[in-house]
C-alpha cells in the first residue's frame, strides 16, 4: 500500500507521537488521493489524520510484544 509507512510496532525506543502522526498522514493521503487537500476539505482531512493517529496509538498500546522467536512483520 504505502511503502513510506514503516512498521511502528516493536521499536526501541517506542514510536513517537510524531512518527505515529506521519504514518497516519501518509495513510490518509493514500486513501483520499490528496497530497494536500483543498481548503474546503482540509478540516475533514485533518480530522481523519487525527483519528487514524489515535487509533494507531491505541493499537500499539494494546498489542502484545513479539515473543522470542516470532518472525518480524513485513
Amino acid at each position: 500500500m504505502c511503502r513510506s509507512i514503516r512498521t511502528l510496532r516493536g521499536q526501541e525506543p517506542p514510536a513517537t507521537a510524531e512518527e505515529v502522526r506521519a504514518a497516519a498522514l501518509q495513510y490518509v493521503r493514500k486513501v483520499s488521493g490528496y497530497r494536500a487537500p483543498s481548503r474546503r476539505n482540509a478540516e475533514a482531512f485533518d480530522r481523519a489524520v487525527a483519528e487514524v493517529a489515535a487509533a494507531t496509538e491505541r493499537l500499539l498500546a494494546a498489542i502484545a510484544p513479539r515473543a522470542d522467536g516470532e518472525p518480524r512483520p513485513g
